[in-house]
């Protein structure tokens, strides 16, 4: 099982998926696991910038393979519009969705106040995390549509008033009762 938690920075799709994790005994690999290699040793967006994220998430994607089918897996990821880069890389996550049957795709939004309120809270710097109130103003004005809307197991998630328990609980739940 796949679980892709989808949604804009400050949402909180790493910390649901913490629990989530926690809660399906499972394992996480988070965008910034994957991307903070890249952001610290190449410019963003360079050509080596994308080389890094297609080899680090390679060593990613044949580590989850070799799992056992019986561990879940929840990956986080800021995948919205349509460029080739982005598709090119969610395409990468639908074939390992498939490979490891379900994938299932979780879109996170909250309110603009609480991503705001989020986006901002302390500690998101340190890890490499956007940081900037305007990024969240300027996603919720020109959203563009999340990656997966076309896939057969979506849930839409507003976690405006939901704690990250209650999140992972409703994503727990609802995972579940999806077909294999």
């Amino acid at each position: 099982m796949i679980i892709v938690l989808n949604g804009y920075p400050g949402v909180g799709k790493l910390t649901i998926g913490r629990e989530l994790t926690s809660m399906i005994s499972g394992r996480l690999l988070d965008i910034h696991s994957v991307y903070n290699i890249a952001f610290a040793l190449t410019e963003f967006k360079s050509p080596e910038f994308m080389e890094t994220i297609e080899k680090i998430e390679a060593i990613a994607h044949d580590l989850i393979r070799a799992l056992p089918a019986e561990v879940p897996v929840v990956l986080t990821t800021v995948l919205a519009g349509s460029s080739d880069w982005g598709d090119a890389e969610w395409q990468r996550i639908v074939r390992l969705g498939h490979e490891r049957p379900p994938l299932l795709v979780v879109h996170v939004h909250c309110d603009l106040d609480e991503n705001i309120r989020r986006i901002e809270a302390p500690g998101r710097g340190a890890k490499r995390k956007p940081q900037d109130a305007d990024m969240a103003r300027r996603n919720h004005a020109g959203a563009q549509p999340l990656a997966g809307t076309d896939e057969a197991n979506l849930l839409r998630l507003d976690v405006t008033g939901l704690s990250p328990t209650e999140a992972a609980t409703e994503i727990a739940t609802w995972a579940q009762k999806a077909p294999a």
